[in-house]
């Protein structure tokens, strides 16, 4: 009998934890049956934040925060295991993404590199599953961008016959998925790239200057001005201009593109937060009219989907777009990344492909990641 049960599991460039998914494929379609999450041990996720710019003893570093990472990933799988009352032997496979912490594609030797800090084999020998890792790798071997993945899951999850749909993952990078129609002509492919910076800069921002991991529903940032001169100037960064297939990171947008951002002119903390949160929906809602332009709905997920003043930005800017969460379309936002990592091991295990050409620029399908057996 064909394996219907997989776990998915996603820490993204917000560094906030793990979240994972027992996904159910029986249907044809994906049921979640049990959700968990886990905030980062302190210390890992400094080490984690600190592997995305150059320092001392990176490969000593980085080996053993895969390690760390291995084990807090087992930890959401036994969450998992034990919420839903399946034993391990009934899950075909972990679909573990890793935590990204450089990623420069096409770059230096005309194919680059994207690096992730993981230790599939030791899940696999923690949690007595086979784990499916290294997703992004083969996507570059075939000339494209290895980002963003989710796309194909998204159009799987969220197209609809007879309207494009624009779905908007914002996590530490906002990403978007635009998606024809399902009865459109042929010939209409899906389109998805980074947009460019999502919750990392207003969680950086919000750490250093409220002590709180995140600015919770956006509370912070509404209560500022946001300041057009910086406004402007950030979005002058010549990567909002690229023309897709794109992608981005903590490589560009980190503590050090902000400081250069601010220079030495004192401003208002809560004015900048609100100018970041600015520069987030402008950067988003600008993809989505310059490249979406026959969509009238535009579905959030990830984390920034949570940020009430985020998305009333969103809808200011889009006026006639229904801007809605996704749960309104099937899965809870924060459940949508660790489940497009369920269905991308799905495609593995079955030897399907897992990228969009037109979305990354690959050569073309490839079959993505590497499987560590149990």
């Amino acid at each position: 009998m064909a394996a219907k049960l997989f776990i998915g599991l996603m820490s993204g460039t917000s560094l906030d934890g793990v979240d994972g998914v027992l996904a159910d494929f029986s249907g044809g379609r994906i049921a979640v049956r049990a959700y968990a999450t886990a905030q980062f041990p302190v210390a890992l996720r400094a080490e984690l934040l600190a592997l995305n710019t150059p320092g001392d003893n990176e490969l000593h570093r980085a080996a053993l925060a895969g390690n760390g990472l291995a084990r807090a990933y087992a930890g959401v799988v036994a969450q998992l295991l034990a919420d839903s009352g399946i034993d391990a032997s009934a899950v075909a496979a972990i679909g573990a993404h890793g935590q990204t912490v450089r990623h420069q594609p096409l770059e230096f030797d005309e194919v680059g590199y994207t690096l992730q800090v993981n230790n599939p084999s030791l899940l696999a020998e923690l949690a007595g599953i086979d784990v499916v890792g290294d997703f992004r790798s083969r996507d570059l071997a075939a000339g494209g961008q290895g980002a963003p993945l989710v796309p194909a899951f998204h159009q799987a999850l969220f197209a609809q016959a007879d309207e494009t749909v624009a779905v908007l993952n914002v996590g530490g990078i906002s990403n978007l998925s635009l998606l024809p129609a399902t009865n459109a002509a042929s010939g209409i492919s899906v389109l998805g790239f980074d947009c460019g910076p999502g919750n990392a800069l207003m969680d950086h921002w919000c750490q250093t200057h409220q002590g709180q991991p995140f600015d919770r529903g956006g509370q912070w940032a509404a209560s500022g001005q946001v300041l057009p001169d910086l406004l402007a100037q950030m979005l002058a960064d010549p990567y909002f201009a690229k023309a897709p297939p794109k992608s981005t990171g903590r490589d560009l947008f980190n503590p050090t593109w902000l400081a250069a951002q601010l220079g030495t002119v004192a401003m208002a903390p809560a004015d900048v937060q609100a100018t970041l949160a600015e520069l987030t929906a402008r950067a988003c809602a600008a993809d989505v009219s310059g490249y979406g332009k026959d969509s009238n709905l535009l579905i959030v997920c990830g984390g920034g989907a949570l940020n009430d003043h985020l998305l009333d930005r969103l809808r200011a800017l889009l006026p006639g777009v229904d801007v809605a969460a996704s749960t309104e379309h099937g899965l809870p936002p924060q459940q949508v990344e660790a489940a497009a990592f369920a269905w991308l091991a799905r495609a593995t295990i079955r030897r399907e492909a897992g990228n969009l050409a037109s979305v990354t620029g690959a050569r073309g399908p490839r079959v993505l990641g590497a499987i560590y057996p149990a």
